[in-house]
Formats: structure tokens, C-alpha cells, sequence
């Protein structure tokens, strides 16, 4: 097909050469960035084909070589072999039909096969066998290839829609098959061989403008994808940023308008079983949308599908997390956020804001005498009845147990509070409560404008006003100045008691407990005393708030190690007083062992009072195991609890103290029967006796007469820092009774008697007590 051409065809071939060749390159970069699909590819082995073949000829065309122009000439016509094949596999992967492609790819090879072994048994211009009738056999070959390559093309894109581009291809390719033809038939030398030259070029120009379209397709494509995963990343961000689902599913429909420039796409969220959500978007022609276009519109509506789920179940775990689950009432956490919000607004519109502290009195005796089932029965029909209370301006919250808050923002007058806790009240008793049943109490507290914003202390006054109602059993009761007076003691008094634990001002002073034969100081009990400067508080001044604030905890832990030291200095015996509040902790015997320090356990009471004993489940475990290792426990205050008796037998006690309260009356028939009971029940058991609170040396006497062996109390020796007892100690004394002489033991020790003087007893006290030393 090559033969001499006029040099501008030459020029022009090796021109397309060098387009297509560039063409190629891109191509290539069009194949690495579509995922190596097959229209990509098999462009560019055509278009490498074309350019070869293009470059071929025109080399051939200025080679002055026979030999050369015959190889050129050869590998021409087997490139144009290639060309006519490599178009079975590109028609299929442009977008032909799927014909069976292997027949018509076998049926052309061997065509071509056959045509380039005829040319390599007979090449043009050599005078082989076969001469002219070779070279039409070759000829005829060749476009029998060619017939069969259109064939399958025309069979090919006859069953789909050819788009302008694909028309401008056909008509390309069309062009080329004329040229080529006219090449070959023409007679006239020149001319033939320029236009079997040439024919590619109309070829090349179609191939290379598709490419070229597809490849500015494939950038565009790129860039959209980008713009997809930025868009993806953008709505995925904002979904952890709002938590309205509906304004999401907008802005991902503006996303999707704006990525895929259609302004008809719109979205959709339904709600499924369980908190489920499925998200749609889509446009009005969505069989337009190419495939990853459709899986971008697939990933927004699954980000949005996916944040309107979280925003339930998060919606959901807020509200169970701030909702009482008993009563369905918000709980305490709400209540105060609630509060806190309020308040902070009341102070811009100055407004007042009241809290109505609400308790169920009775209601422990509801669970004790009815059950759990009945006690959550009173507690829901509870809440029923204060939310007939809610409006705009009142909120109800169960802030623990069987306390309830109702908050009034914008509260009217004091008087109007006043009434509202009364209605409450009365309307508690007349819908939930019953005449003898449990009954509401009601406290309320109101804070104004020109107070600091506080939830927690608007809170506690209320609740100190529920308190005080409780204790005056008024039903009711507004917090007022005397309220706010002995709140703000009470505040001082607790910041004061935590300086004075912190700084280990909490010291103990020991009481002697005699032998009430012989006074001789058999022990000591410790007794915590505060000392701020030069004065001493009394425990009856801080004891209560010490319980309520949990400070017993460090002040109780500071009574045993301050005890320890004392047995270690005074060699004596000492009693420790065992709150209810340290037995409720978890780490009460840790606690003890470490302050007591391993020492000598059977030197250490342990006292705790009947009620603590009788009511706190972990007492007996904690005390038995206290005794296991050889402390002795007292029962202090022994005759003002119940139920004692029956369990006597079955309490790990040593000691009973009897209280002050039967030792004052004790020289009257009343309150010596029940000390005489009280020796009798102990001697049955066992147990040692101490009478506390002796005041008197008439007491005393009594005592001793009844049986009691021990006693304490101010007459005989009142609490002081160190040992209540000076000078050497003394042998028996022989001046005091037989009865006493027999109970003294060796090298006894003296009390300083702290009631009264020695004038002061009558001849025969002073022969009962025996004689004292006031030292």
C-alpha cells in the first residue's frame, strides 16, 4: 500500500503521528483515572496502532533505502492488520451491543494472517511468484477484513443509541474506508498512494475526538467526585453539629442540588418501627443519573438517615437520664438544671422565683406495713396529683425517695405561697392520702432579684422550711428571717466544724468510770470535745450536725486514735462511742483497726447506743467481729429503746449502761425498779452493769445498794483532757466497808470527785462512800 508520495503527505503523516502519539498520552492518563476500565484501554492501543501506522508511512516516505522502505513497508501493512482488528474490541468497549465478539475477532485474524503470510512469501516490488495476482489476493484480503470489521460494527451499534458523537465517529471512520479505497483502486500511482497514505487521518481525527470528549468527561467527573467527597465530609460534620433531622435532610438536598447542578432534587425522611429512619433523595429524572452520582445521592440520604437515629436514641437516653423512671416526673438533675435556667432569666425580667419542697410523711411506714408495691403506688399517685399543679409557670420535679419539688417561676406574694402549700396540702389528703395514712408536707422558699442566683441554696431553704414543718408538725411553713437566721448558723457552724476536723481540733477527754464500792477508776470513756481557742463546744451543739454531715466519719476515726494513745499513756481501760453513721460505712472495721493501730483489743469498749444497735443492719455483723477479736461492746442508753429484751440474749454485748434518765429517779420507787430490773436482766446474762450520769452522792448510794458495780457521771469525776486521777496509788483501805474491801483490787487508783465538796455530805454518805481524796 506504501509507495513514493509528494512530500506535504509525507509531512502531514508524521504530524498525525505526533497528534496521535500526544493523544495517546492522554489517553493513558484518561485509562489510570477511570479504574483501568476497558473503553480507556483499548483507545489507547488504537490510537497507538493509528500512530504507528502513521509514523510508519511517513518514514517510509523519506527512507532512501530499499531494504528499509521494504521492512517499513511491512510492518505498514501489518500495523493496518492491527488497526482493522483492535476495531471489533474498541466497538464493543465504546458502547456496542454484545454481540459474541471471539467468531468475528477469529474470522478477521485469519484473514489478516493469511494476507501477511502472502506478503511475506511475495512482497510488492520484489518479482516474486505471484506478482499482480499476490498483490490483488492481498488486496482482496485485506478488505474482506475490512468488510467483516464493518459488519460487526454496523450489527454492533445498530441496536444501540448513537449519540452526535458517535455519528461524528461513524462518519469518520466512513471517510477513512473511502479514502483507503480509493487508494487502492485508483489507477494513478501518486495519487493512490496519497490517499492509501492519508485514510487514517479521518480515522484518527473521530477516535481522537471522542477521546478527547471522554477525557474531558473523565476530569469532569473527577472533580465532581471530589466535590462529592468534600460535600459527603461537610454533611457528615454538621450531622454531629445539629440535632434537628429535618434541617439536615435540607441541607443535604442543597448539597445534592448544588454538586449535581439539578435543582429538582428533593428529599425525604419517614420514620420506621423502633426508632428507625430511612432518608431518600432524588431527582425528577433519576434515570439520567450516571452511576456514582446515584450512590452520592445513596450516602447523603444514609448520613442522614443515620444522625436522625442518634438524634432519637440520644433524645431518648436524655430524657431517661433526666426523667424519674418510677413516676415519669423529670428528676432531680432536670429540677436543677431547670432552675438554674429559670432564675437566670428571672434576673432579667426581675421576677420572683419559689420552690415548694414537698415530703411524704408516713411514707416509710407505708413500705415497712404495706410493701415496696405500695409505697410506688403512693409515690405515682403522688406525682398525678402535683401535675394537676403544672402550667406555664410551675414545673414538678421527684427529686429523691418521697421528696418533691414544685417550682413557680414568676411566684406571687408570700401569702399566695402560703396558700398554694395549704391547697396542696388539703388536696394530698382529700385524692391520695387517707385520715390516718401518710400526709404532705410542704416548704416553701422564694428568692428576689437582688440575691445572688443560687439554685443549690434556694433548694436547701426550702427544704429547711419542709424540715421545720415536719418538727413543728404545722403542715407547712414559708421560709422567713428566723429560717434564714438559723440556716446561716447553721452554715457557719458546719464551715467551722470542717476547719476544726481539718485542722484536728476535735480532742478527747475521758470521763473515769468507778468501781462503786471503792471509787477505784476501773476505766475511761472518751468524749469529744471541740475546742475553738480557749473555749470548749460541747457535743450537743455540733453532735447532730456532725451525723447529718457525715463528719462523725473523721471525728469518730479520731476518738479511737486519740483512745489508743490514751491507753498507751494512762494504762487504763478505754470506751469509744460508735456512731450509726460510721457503722453505715463500708470500710467501718478498716477504719477502727487502723486507729486503734493493732494494739491490745481486749482493753477497748466499744459502745453503741439500743436504737443504733436495733437499726442498722450492718451492727451486729461489725460488732461481733470487733468482739471476735476481743473488744468488749456496751449498749449505752440501755432502757429507752424496745424491743431489747426479746433480742438480748442474741446481741453481741458485754456491757448495758443504764441511762441517765433512770439513775436521776433512781431514789424514788419509780425509777429504782427499773435500774433493779435492768442488774437483774444483766446478772441473768452475764453482762456488766454501769449507771451513767451520777449526780449525786445519794445516787451513788442507791446505786451500790441495787447492785450496780460501776458508775460514772459529773459527781464522781467529770471529763477532763488528761487522767482524772493524781498521786501514788494506795493498798485496800480499811476504813471503808466489807463489801467494798472485798471488790478492791490491787494497786487501785483515786477519782477526783467532781459534784460536790467533802463538807457538803452528810456523816452517813461519807461512811457509805468510804473517804475521798479531792486532790
Amino acid at each position: 500500500m506504501l509507495a513514493d508520495v509528494p512530500l506535504w503527505t509525507t509531512v502531514l503523516q508524521l504530524l498525525a503521528a505526533g497528534l496521535v502519539g500526544g493523544f495517546c498520552v492522554l489517553q493513558w492518563v484518561w485509562w489510570r483515572g477511570s479504574l483501568r476500565s476497558d473503553g480507556p484501554a483499548w483507545a489507547v492501543w488504537l490510537s497507538a496502532a493509528m500512530a504507528l501506522m502513521l509514523l510508519t508511512a511517513g518514514l517510509h516516505g523519506v527512507t532512501p533505502s530499499p531494504l528499509g522502505r521494504g521492512v517499513l513497508g511491512f510492518v505498514h501493512a501489518q500495523l493496518v492488520a492491527a488497526v482493522v482488528l483492535l476495531c471489533l474490541p474498541a466497538t464493543r468497549a465504546f458502547g456496542g451491543s454484545r454481540l459474541r465478539l471471539a467468531p468475528w475477532v477469529a474470522v478477521t485474524a485469519t484473514l489478516l494472517a493469511v494476507r501477511a503470510l502472502l506478503w511475506v512469501l511475495a512482497p510488492p516490488g520484489t518479482g516474486a511468484a505471484g506478482g499482480p495476482t499476490g498483490r490483488a489476493l492481498a488486496v482482496a484480503l485485506l478488505f474482506v477484513a475490512l468488510g467483516v470489521t464493518v459488519g460487526y460494527v454496523v450489527a454492533s451499534l445498530g441496536a444501540v443509541r448513537i449519540t452526535r458523537l458517535g455519528w461524528l465517529l461513524v462518519a469518520a471512520g466512513s471517510m477513512s474506508l473511502v479514502l483507503l479505497a480509493s487508494g487502492v483502486l485508483l489507477d494513478e500511482r501518486h495519487a493512490g498512494a496519497a490517499l492509501a497514505g492519508l485514510w487514517p487521518i479521518p480515522l484518527a481525527f473521530g477516535l481522537e475526538s471522542l477521546a478527547l470528549v471522554r477525557l474531558r468527561r473523565a476530569q469532569l467527573t473527577a472533580q465532581r467526585r471530589e466535590l462529592m467527597r468534600d460535600a459527603l465530609a461537610d454533611l457528615t460534620n454538621a450531622a454531629w453539629f445539629s440535632r434537628d433531622p429535618d434541617t439536615l435532610l435540607e441541607h443535604a438536598r442543597d448539597v445534592a442540588r448544588t454538586v449535581l447542578d439539578d435543582p429538582s432534587v428533593e428529599g425525604s425522611l419517614r420514620p420506621l418501627h423502633r426508632e428507625r429512619f430511612v432518608a431518600e433523595l432524588f431527582p425528577a429524572a433519576p434515570e439520567l443519573l450516571a452511576q456514582h452520582e446515584r450512590t452520592f445521592l445513596v450516602d447523603l440520604a444514609l448520613v442522614v438517615a443515620s444522625a436522625a437515629e442518634r438524634y432519637a436514641l440520644t433524645d431518648r437516653l436524655s430524657r431517661a437520664a433526666e426523667t424519674d423512671a418510677l413516676t415519669g416526673l423529670p428528676n432531680r438533675r432536670a429540677a436543677d438544671r431547670y432552675l438554674v435556667d429559670t432564675l437566670e432569666r428571672a434576673a432579667v425580667e426581675r421576677t420572683r422565683v419559689s420552690v415548694l419542697y414537698c415530703d411524704i410523711d408516713g411514707f416509710k411506714d407505708v413500705n415497712d406495713r404495706e410493701g415496696h408495691a405500695a409505697g410506688d403506688d403512693l409515690l405515682r399517685r403522688t406525682a398525678d396529683f402535683l401535675r394537676t399543679y403544672t402550667d406555664a409557670e410551675t414545673y414538678v420535679a421527684r427529686l429523691a425517695g418521697d421528696e418533691f419539688a414544685v417550682v413557680v417561676s414568676r411566684a406571687p406574694a408570700d401569702a399566695e405561697l402560703a396558700d398554694l402549700a395549704r391547697r396542696l396540702r388539703s388536696g394530698f389528703d382529700a385524692r391520695v392520702g387517707n385520715p390516718a395514712g401518710p400526709r404532705l408536707t410542704c416548704g416553701v422558699a422564694t428568692w428576689n432579684p437582688e440575691e445572688v442566683v443560687d439554685a443549690d441554696a434556694l433548694l436547701r431553704h426550702a427544704d429547711d422550711a419542709m424540715l421545720d414543718a415536719k418538727r413543728s408538725r404545722s403542715g407547712h411553713r414559708v421560709f422567713d428571717a428566723t429560717l434564714r437566721a438559723r440556716a446561716e448558723d447553721s452554715r457557719r457552724l458546719r464551715a467551722a466544724l470542717e476547719r476544726a476536723v481539718e485542722q484536728d481540733r476535735i480532742t478527747a477527754w475521758f470521763q473515769p468510770i468507778v468501781d462503786t464500792g471503792t471509787l477505784e477508776v476501773v476505766g475511761l470513756e472518751a468524749l469529744a470535745r471541740w475546742q475553738e481557742g480557749d473555749k470548749v463546744i460541747l457535743p450537743e451543739h455540733w453532735l447532730a450536725l456532725a451525723e447529718q454531715t457525715g463528719l462523725i466519719v473523721p471525728i469518730g476515726h479520731a476518738m479511737f486514735r486519740q483512745a489508743r494513745r490514751a491507753l498507751d499513756r494512762h494504762q487504763m481501760p478505754v470506751a469509744v462511742n460508735l456512731s450509726a453513721r460510721e457503722l453505715h460505712e463500708a470500710d467501718v472495721l478498716e477504719r477502727i483497726e487502723e486507729a486503734w493501730g493493732g494494739g491490745p483489743w481486749e482493753h477497748l469498749t466499744v459502745e453503741i447506743t439500743e436504737s443504733t444497735m436495733l437499726r442498722t443492719t450492718t451492727a451486729v455483723p461489725v460488732l461481733s467481729e470487733l468482739r471476735a477479736r476481743g473488744a468488749r461492746i456496751a449498749l449505752d442508753d440501755f432502757g429507752t429503746g424496745f424491743s431489747s429484751l426479746a433480742r438480748l440474749a442474741r446481741l453481741p454485748v458485754d456491757v448495758l449502761k443504764i441511762d441517765r434518765s433512770f439513775v436521776r429517779e433512781v431514789r424514788t420507787p419509780r425509777g429504782a425498779g427499773p435500774v433493779r430490773a435492768i442488774v437483774a436482766l444483766a446478772e441473768h446474762h452475764g453482762l456488766d452493769v454501769v449507771a451513767e450520769g451520777v449526780e449525786s452522792a445519794g445516787d451513788l448510794q442507791v446505786l451500790v445498794d441495787l447492785g450496780v458495780r460501776q458508775a460514772q457521771g459529773m459527781f464522781i469525776g467529770r471529763p477532763a483532757p488528761g487522767l482524772p486521777v493524781r498521786g501514788a496509788r494506795p493498798g485496800p483501805r480499811t476504813d471503808l466497808p466489807r463489801r467494798a474491801r472485798a471488790r478492791i483490787v490491787p494497786r487501785p487508783l483515786r477519782v477526783v470527785t467532781g459534784g460536790a465538796d467533802a463538807g457538803d455530805l452528810s456523816a452517813a454518805e461519807e461512811a457509805n462512800l468510804g473517804t475521798s481524796e479531792m486532790l
